[in-house]
């Protein structure tokens, strides 16, 4: 299982966004993170995170715009 850090891409695996593809932005303790990306900005457990061996290039707390330029310079945003 790849690390939960800033900048890592997940896939969703729980709730109405499963399978969608994420970004952990911000890290809040041991259980929970900030995602963003092709998902509404939210809290999530990382126990519905499926983290992938990709990574994005951004900064701790990254606008979601900011996100998304990321991921679209990954090749990653082809979902929308």
């Amino acid at each position: 299982m790849a690390a939960i850090e800033i900048g890592r891409v997940c896939v969703k695996t729980a709730g109405r966004e499963a399978g969608k593809i994420c970004v952990i932005v911000d890290i809040l303790d041991k259980n929970f993170v900030i995602v963003d990306g092709l998902v509404k900005r939210r809290r999530c457990n990382i126990k519905h995170l499926e983290p992938t061996e990709k990574k994005v290039d951004i900064e701790r707390g990254a606008t979601t715009e900011e996100v998304r330029l990321a991921l679209d310079a990954a090749g990653l945003l082809k979902e929308e």
